[in-house]
C-alpha cells in the first residue's frame, strides 16, 4: 500500500459498542488474570504485575479474541482463558519495551521499571510470559499453542529488527512497516483468529488473521501519527517521545525522503545516539514533518489499512459483533489518544 493522506476527517467513534459486547466475558478474563498473578508466593511479583495490569488501558486485545468467538457463533468458555494469555504476553512485552525505550511513563502513569526498576520489570515481564505458555498449554490445543508460541516469537522478533532501525532515518518505508507487521499486528492477527479457532471454523481463520494483522498495522500506524500531533495529556505521554528515544517511524521516515540536504543533516544531527534534542529542535523537526504532510500521509496509510479490515470483516454476515468491530475499527483511525 502507498501512503495517501486522508482528505476528511474519520467519524466519530468509540469502543463503547465493543466494551458493551465483551463486558461479560472480560470480566471472567480480568478474573482469570488478577488470578493467575496473585498465586504467585513471590511478592514483588504480584505488586509489579498487578500495578501493569491496573495501570488503565483498552485491553483490545482480549477483547479482539472474545468478538471475534462471537463473531463466529462461538457459545463455549476457551476463549477466556487464550485473551488472557493473550493479555499475558501483550503485557509482558510492555515492560520489556519500557526498559529497551528507557520510558518514564505510559498512559499517563510511572511505567514499572521507574517505580522499581529495570531488573524487575524484566524478569516480571518474563514471569508473564511463562503464565502466557502455561495458559496455552492448559487449553489443550496444539494448533493454538502454535499460533500464539509462534507470535510470541514474531513481536520478539520485530522488537529487534526495531533496533536495528533505531536513529536512522533512511530506513525504508518496507521495513518499517515489517516492524510494526510484527511486534503489534501479529498479536492483534492471532488474537482475531482464534476466535475461529475455537469456533472450529477453519474457513475463516486466514480471513480473521488478515483482518486482525491490518487492524494492527492501522493502530500502530495511528500510534506512530500522535506522537507528533496528540494532546500529550490524553496521550499519557510527551509529545515527540519516539524521536527523541530515536525511534524511526513512518512520519520521519516521508520526511527524510522529500527533504532537502540541509533538512536531513539537521535530522540527523538530532537522530545521533548521543544526542539530546531540545524543545525548540523538536519543533523544527515537526515543522518539517508538517511542511511535507508526513502525519497527513501516515493518517492516511492508516485509513487504508482500515478500510481493508472493514472489507474483510464484510464475509461475515452482519451481527452485534461484526457491528462493535467495525465501529472499534473506526475508533482505531479516529482517535486522539
Amino acid at each position: 500500500m502507498q501512503a495517501a493522506e486522508r482528505t476528511s476527517p474519520a467519524p466519530t467513534a468509540s469502543m463503547d459498542q465493543l466494551q458493551d459486547l465483551v463486558a461479560a466475558d472480560m470480566a471472567r478474563v480480568n478474573d482469570l488474570i488478577l488470578a493467575r498473578v496473585s498465586d504467585s508466593p513471590v511478592p514483588l511479583i504480584t505488586e509489579l504485575a498487578s500495578y501493569i495490569i491496573h495501570s488503565g488501558g483498552k485491553r483490545l486485545r482480549p477483547a479482539m479474541v472474545i468478538a471475534c468467538a462471537q463473531l463466529c457463533g462461538y457459545k463455549g468458555d476457551r476463549h477466556h482463558t487464550l485473551a488472557a494469555c493473550v493479555e499475558f504476553i501483550h503485557t509482558a512485552t510492555l515492560l520489556h519495551d519500557d526498559v529497551v525505550d528507557e520510558s518514564t511513563l505510559r498512559r499517563g502513569q510511572p511505567t514499572a521499571n521507574d517505580v522499581w526498576n529495570n531488573q524487575s520489570s524484566v524478569l516480571v515481564g518474563d514471569f508473564l510470559f511463562s503464565r502466557a505458555f502455561q495458559l496455552m498449554v492448559s487449553d489443550g490445543a496444539i494448533p493454538v499453542l502454535k499460533l500464539l508460541s509462534d507470535t510470541a516469537a514474531t513481536i520478539s522478533e520485530g522488537e529487534v529488527k526495531q533496533l536495528t532501525t533505531m536513529y536512522a532515518p533512511e530506513t525504508s518505508t518496507e521495513t518499517y512497516l515489517e516492524v510494526i507487521r510484527c511486534k503489534t499486528a501479529a498479536l492483534f492477527a492471532a488474537a482475531a483468529q482464534i476466535g475461529a479457532m475455537v469456533s472450529n471454523r477453519p474457513a475463516d481463520e486466514k480471513t480473521l488473521y488478515q483482518f486482525g494483522e491490518a487492524f494492527g498495522i492501522a493502530f500502530q500506524l495511528v500510534d506512530d501519527a500522535l506522537d507528533y500531533r496528540a494532546d500529550e495529556a490524553e496521550l499519557g505521554k510527551r509529545i515527540g517521545d519516539d524521536f527523541r528515544e530515536g525511534k524511526i517511524t513512518l512520519p520521519v521516515i516521508l520526511a527524510w525522503q522529500g527533504a532537502t540536504d540541509s533538512e536531513q543533516q539537521f535530522l540527523s544531527k538530532c537522530l545521533s545516539e548521543s544526542y539530546e534534542t531540545t524543545e525548540a529542535e523538536l519543533q523544527e523537526v515537526i515543522a518539517i514533518l508538517n511542511q511535507y504532510r508526513t502525519i497527513e500521509q501516515t493518517l492516511g496509510l492508516a485509513t487504508s489499512y482500515a478500510e481493508s479490515a472493514q472489507q474483510l470483516l464484510e464475509h461475515f454476515p452482519m451481527s452485534n459483533a461484526r457491528a462493535a468491530l467495525e465501529e472499534a475499527l473506526q475508533f482505531c483511525v479516529s482517535r486522539a489518544y
